[in-house]
């Protein structure tokens, strides 16, 4: 009786042990996960992310997720959000491999999402499969969000550098853009979040080669041929903070892109107007129905006695739409890129400013 007991033991721990080590893999195009922002599937057998705020969100049940991955330049920063409440940072490394991205996990339902901190200048990171350890199970697919927002920025909106309390400096760590006043504010709203955002960028011209007119409608940053389509993502709101880079780089004549873009002469005023205008109005045929905020700031372009806002104001006037507004971030006065409390402060604003004046 003895030996019967310890043998029937025996076998439901050996039961238990493999419940424990059973796992689940999910493939990268597995409908009940959900991803936000524009995500490069054209490879067939992965899901690049290249975009700031681009996301990965799943519902689990298990002790432990990895996850197939190559980040293609290992400069890549990602917030791990666990159950909505805990954030890891995570680098994943260049080599292709399986990397443990949270363990240790109790019993029960889970939520994980995987943010992109960093900008598409630091390369895409290819995502392949998860794998779900500990009696792991795949649940549902997160419900959709009924609000979408979007935003069109430089390395403001990308909240470059936003965590580096000492300086400025480039390394990427530093660089959150979970913690923009974008992502703050679409989190507050609990709205989708779609982020075209990239550092020294510009309207006019960029302190590189291309500007945010022949940017905003791309798939992939580098590719010119294939454009992104526009209806599988329709947004109730759009925030465009961009003219800050601009705002300087029309005093540089010795630059390349300034003669590209203006020869020997500085832009006068009616240029600098309807160069935006042109944007927008690009903007508006995307989107016919949605509420267009047209912001700029809060680093100097803003400064008191800057011409800047009213070049923006001047363009708003001239498009006459009602559902197509300004608003300005107060210059910071404080060295470098906007930190996190002061993206805050800005988040503050847009949203006070969208709940007084946007219908959803």
């Amino acid at each position: 009786m003895t030996r019967l007991l310890i043998v029937t033991i025996l076998f439901f721990l050996s039961i238990e042990t493999d419940a424990q080590k059973r796992s689940v893999s999910v493939e990268f195009d597995n409908k009940d996960l959900k991803y936000s922002g524009r995500i490069d599937y054209s490879s067939g057998n992965s899901a690049d992310l290249l975009w700031s705020g681009s996301s990965i969100r799943f519902n689990f049940k298990g002790e432990s997720v990895s996850a197939l991955l190559h980040d293609h330049k290992d400069q890549n920063y990602y917030n791990l959000i666990v159950d909505e409440d805990s954030v890891i940072v995570f680098n994943p490394g260049a080599e292709k491999k399986f990397y443990t991205l949270v363990s240790g996990l109790g019993k029960g339902q889970h939520t994980l999402e995987i943010f992109k901190r960093t900008e598409w200048g630091r390369g895409k990171t290819s995502f392949y499969q998860f794998n779900i350890e500990g009696d792991g199970e795949l649940l549902r697919r997160p419900d959709e969000k009924k609000r979408k927002i979007e935003f069109y920025g430089n390395s403001i909106t990308a909240g470059y550098g936003n965590e580096d309390l000492e300086a400025d400096r480039p390394d990427s760590i530093f660089t959150n853009n979970y913690m923009s006043y974008a992502a703050i504010t679409a989190r507050h709203f609990d709205a989708e979040y779609s982020c075209i955002a990239k550092g020294g960028i510009g309207i006019m011209l960029s302190w590189f080669d291309f500007t945010m007119p022949q940017l905003y409608d791309r798939f992939h940053p580098r590719d010119n041929i294939n454009v992104w389509n526009f209806d599988k993502y329709t947004p109730q709101v759009v925030v465009i903070n961009l003219f800050q880079n601009d705002s300087w780089l029309v005093h540089k004549p010795h630059r390349k892109e300034f003669k590209k873009a203006f020869g020997d002469a500085k832009p006068d005023e009616r240029f600098i107007i309807e160069s935006y205008k042109a944007f927008v109005s690009d903007i508006r045929l995307k989107y016919p129905g949605a509420s267009i905020i047209c912001a700029l700031g809060s680093m100097d372009a803003t400064k008191e006695g800057s011409p800047w806002p009213g070049y923006i104001e001047a363009a708003v006037d001239e498009l006459s739409d009602d559902k197509i507004h300004t608003l300005f971030f107060p210059y910071k006065n404080t060295p470098g890129h906007p930190k996190v409390d002061e993206h805050k402060i800005m988040a503050r604003q847009l949203i006070t400013f969208i709940e007084e004046n946007i219908k959803w």
